[in-house]
């Protein structure tokens, strides 16, 4: 019974890819005449989509400006949260609770209230356009709920192994390179998996800091421009585009689901 639930479950949350696929593959003639469902009776496949759809978004130039937005946030996040993490973990600090307790409390401020000072600051910085304005957007607001992962799982860390390597003579940026980050791989791979699709699918913030003319657009304003420029009747195309779009994101999730699944249960049972 449990077996037959999941399966219903998943059939359900598949079909509205999978009409997005079939869209994508058929023609607007096919798709006005007939259900997504009759790619299985007539299939009629073309690819024609995905090479229009690639050469409206410019992929050549777009795909690069995305992966320039994301990596940098992703590592940033990653390396700062981590630290901070330790520091909560292990260090013992006038203040320590109440910093833990800011970083909670930052955890719940809605991201939009900051848009319009920042949008002033940088103009006034000159980052606006600089995919740096997304990355200093993206660690700011990620960056508390990362402290706070990392924080619970480096605290049930052996206490025992740190002591040991500060005895032979490590220093504390020793001990933190060549221990508490090889330990905290999965929880890594968990917080940098979910930064990447974060800044990835982000369209607000490219929006605002960036501009949808920009060369520096992100893939979700070249689909969001692709939504605008196309009638109602050009739904392959857009279809296509989303798929293209989704195609890194989907990637990244699919060949490190183990190291997520890992960083996260993990996570949830530590501390």
């Amino acid at each position: 019974m449990l077996h037959a639930i999941v399966t219903v479950a998943c059939l359900v949350w598949f079909t509205p890819i999978l009409q997005l696929l079939a869209a994508a593959l058929r023609t607007n003639p096919d798709t006005a005449a007939s259900g997504w469902w009759n790619i299985f009776v007539d299939p009629l496949i073309t690819l024609d989509n995905f090479a229009a759809a690639a050469t409206v978004m410019r992929l050549g130039s777009t795909v690069p400006a995305t992966l320039a937005m994301s990596i940098p946030a992703v590592i940033l996040t990653v390396l700062l949260a981590a630290y901070g993490g330790h520091a909560l973990s292990r260090w013992d600090f006038r203040g320590k609770g109440i910093v833990y307790a800011a970083l909670v409390g930052l955890m719940v401020v809605p991201p939009q209230v900051t848009l319009a000072p920042l949008v002033q600051l940088f103009s006034a910085v000159g980052l606006t356009g600089n995919p740096a304005a997304v990355w200093l957007w993206s660690l700011g607001f990620t960056l508390p709920f990362g402290v706070f992962l990392m924080r619970g799982y480096m605290a049930s860390l052996p206490e025992e192994l740190i002591e040991a390597a500060k005895v032979d003579g490590a220093s504390e940026l020793r001990v933190f390179f060549q221990i508490i980050l090889p330990l905290s791989a999965p929880i890594l791979a968990s917080l940098g998996i979910l930064q990447f699709l974060w800044t990835w699918n982000d369209l607000l913030t490219p929006l605002i800091f960036v501009g949808p003319a920009s060369a520096n657009a992100p893939i979700t304003l070249q689909l969001a421009n692709l939504l605008q420029s196309q009638s109602g009747g050009a739904t392959n195309l857009l279809s296509a585009g989303s798929l293209i779009a989704v195609l890194v994101p989907l990637i990244v999730i699919v060949s490190l689901q183990r190291y997520f699944v890992a960083g996260i249960t993990a996570g949830a049972v530590k501390g």
